[in-house]
């Protein structure tokens, strides 16, 4: 051995030192993919992003055994003093598209998972209805939307589902399943050469003999590899020889990405395998002696970017220090890290409400609030939500007596998985396509990234509170006219994003729509009890443009759980969570039109008539505006290349 490696030995470097040093050294990029089925795809990283071709649902779908209604005929229904609604005798099961429209005073019954027809917005339940004769006896009032999954809802047609770097586990075949995937462009497993060296070393199933060990480190090491969805060749034992070993780690190098040896990593005269590492690898060992208790011994070098490793030869020391500098390069190099399965005390961002006398879990996605602790986000969408348990973290359990638990109530979060951790950057607020593809760049810089839509108005609130990283805004001053500029608070900051076009979204061709400004055409139909609209979610900023376009300004007022209709136009009360479900409502003909921006005009084959261009911006607490993932973001954004990409999609800059 070199001098200079022998120092390496004796000047023993800290922890993360020798990581930098090793890492500095390789090349960690994945490379390459494979196309292999759904159904082998359990455990493999995605190559590329996966759009949705489908709407999920892609139809209006009832969620209970009932009767379809409109919700405005059952206002004020109770049990002694019922409505009466005239039955529409043609029962819609699942899988059949209804023949029926709903008209005013009517009712129908309907399975669960079936298709709402036109005309109705809410379900009664089977419980609170009751056939007398040709009419139905309503018990019980119901709201607009209840009971009833939008189509688009949960997965929007054009959409995102999952970026490229995800692993994937159950949850995520799950989605793939449910946009019709069959197969999947994956990245090629990462190759793991395991070699054992010296003479004391037995195979399990020799006979043991005087001094010598078996080889338990082979078996422990390429189950780890396994475990982190690498592909482990098992080269065998090499006594003491030197020849040998080079003939072994030269044929290694050539058909494997990652080289793992262990033994021979002391100082002892026997140990010949950092001599032969040495020699055989450019630019060479980078670390030989780290300050770990157990794992000290280790050394990591480098061959023209791939990782050569010598663990030590006591198994709880290979183990630890796999695990400490040879896994994290296995899971930069293959996809996604990993983290223990664990029971973790965050605290709750919301009031949350259960049902008393039932357990009730919970799903939350988690974050990190300003002073490090973990905050728990309540997850929505409902149970037929399939991105819903993809993109948890964990969940809660509510016990049967409990009926409410209060906001910053410190909760318990069970991990669903050793895989899943606190992501890098933790977005909330209105959804955008463009942002979609900001997130996606990150995430292909190694960022793991998490989005909730919920509207401008609560991402705002959250950052303010520091239980996020990034809000995405487009909220208007009608006072000034601007965006964004006047909601933003001393404690946070506005980071410019890009202008993009809102406007009215309608079926091509329709007379009602063609050849007229967005002004004319709402003037001239909003008043047409058959020109149905579809709403977006109050707190969003779309939904404060279509209030003023209308005129309400969003001051009517709350009746019962649901908004008045008088004087509104008809499908008001219907609010849909995102662009992409109000363009999947026109499209589909369950409303005549909706607001939405260029992009899902384009990408559903709609009508658009512009109404006003705004400005989609981000905002940043101040606490965490020096994150990594936040510089990178900023870096993103001042890059002229995606600044291309973003204008080639529709957006101004």
């Amino acid at each position: 051995m070199s001098a200079q490696n022998q120092s390496q030995f004796l000047n023993v470097i800290d922890r993360d030192e020798a990581e930098r040093r090793f890492h500095a050294a390789l090349n960690l990029e994945p490379t390459g993919e494979e196309t292999i089925l759904l159904s082998e795809s359990l455990g493999r990283v995605l190559a590329s992003d996966v759009v949705a071709t489908v709407d999920v649902p892609n139809f209006d779908r009832s969620n209970f055994d009932g009767f379809a209604v409109r919700a405005a005929d059952t206002f004020g229904a109770s049990e002694s003093d019922p409505r009466r609604l005239t039955l529409i005798d043609e029962p819609i099961s699942t899988g059949v598209v209804p023949s029926c429209e709903l008209a005013p005073g009517m009712a129908v019954p309907i399975a669960t998972g079936a298709m709402v027809p036109r005309g109705a917005d809410a379900i009664l339940m089977i419980e609170h209805g009751d056939i007398e004769g040709a009419q139905v006896v309503v018990k019980k009032s119901v709201a607009s939307g209840f009971g009833v999954s939008f189509a688009g809802t949960d997965i929007a047609r054009g959409q995102i589902v999952l970026f490229a770097s995800q692993l994937l586990t159950s949850r995520e075949t799950g989605v793939l399943a449910a946009i019709g995937v069959a197969e999947v462009a994956v990245r090629p497993r990462v190759r793991v050469a395991v070699i054992s060296t010296g003479d004391e070393i037995l195979s399990p199933g020799e006979a043991m003999q005087p001094g010598m060990i078996y080889d338990s480190n082979a078996q422990i090491i390429s189950d780890a590899v396994h475990e982190l969805g690498a592909e482990a060749q098992v080269l065998g034992i090499v006594q003491d020889d030197a020849e040998k070993l080079r003939k072994m780690v030269r044929a290694a190098l050539e058909t494997a990405d990652v080289v793992v040896l262990s033994g021979g990593t002391s100082k002892g005269h026997g140990d010949i395998c950092y001599h032969v590492v040495d020699e055989l690898t450019e630019p060479g060992i980078q670390a030989h002696g780290v300050a770990l208790k157990p794992g000290k011994p280790i050394c990591l070098a480098a061959h023209h970017g791939k990782p050569v490793v010598i663990l030590p030869g006591f198994p709880t020391s290979a183990i630890f220090t796999f695990h400490e500098f040879v896994a994290p390069v296995i899971r930069r190099l293959g996809g996604v890290p990993a983290s223990e399965i664990s029971t973790v005390s965050a605290r709750l961002a919301v009031k949350v409400n259960s049902q008393v006398g039932r357990t009730e879990y919970m799903l939350v996605g988690l974050t990190h609030g300003d002073s490090g602790e973990l905050i728990a986000y309540p997850m929505g969408k409902g149970s037929g939500s399939v991105t819903t348990f993809s993109h948890a973290d964990g969940f809660i359990t509510m016990g049967r007596h409990e009926e409410i638990v209060d906001a910053d109530a410190e909760v318990q979060v069970q991990r669903l998985s050793r895989d899943l951790q606190v992501a890098d950057l933790v977005v909330v607020g209105s959804h955008c396509v463009g942002l979609d593809y900001l997130l996606g760049q990150l995430q292909r810089r190694g960022f793991d990234t998490k989005f909730f839509a919920v509207g401008s108005t609560a991402g705002l609130a959250a950052a303010e509170r520091g239980e996020c990283d990034l809000a995405g805004i487009h909220l208007l001053d009608e006072q000034t006219g601007e965006y964004n500029r006047s909601y933003v608070s001393e404690s946070l900051e506005l980071v410019p994003g890009y202008g993009r076009q809102q406007g009215i979204v309608y079926r091509a061709g329709d007379p009602r729509f063609e050849g007229r400004t967005a002004h004319e055409a709402i003037e001239a139909n909003k008043n047409d009890p058959e020109c149905v609209m579809v709403n977006r979610n109050q707190g969003s900023g779309t939904r404060i443009l279509i209030d003023q376009l209308l005129g309400t300004k969003g001051d009517r007022t709350a009746s019962k759980g649901s908004v008045t209709e008088t004087a509104l136009p008809s499908g008001y009360a219907v609010q849909a969570s995102n662009h992409s479900a109000v363009a999947a409502a026109v499209a589909q003909g369950r409303a005549d039109w909706g607001m939405s921006i260029f992009q899902m005009a384009e990408q559903n084959g709609l009508g658009f008539l512009p109404y006003r261009d705004e400005q989609f911006d981000l905002v940043v607490p101040r606490s965490r505006s020096e994150r990594p993932a936040i510089r990178a973001l900023r870096e993103l954004l001042a890059d002229e290349e995606i600044r291309e990409a973003l204008r080639g999609r529709g957006f101004r800059l």
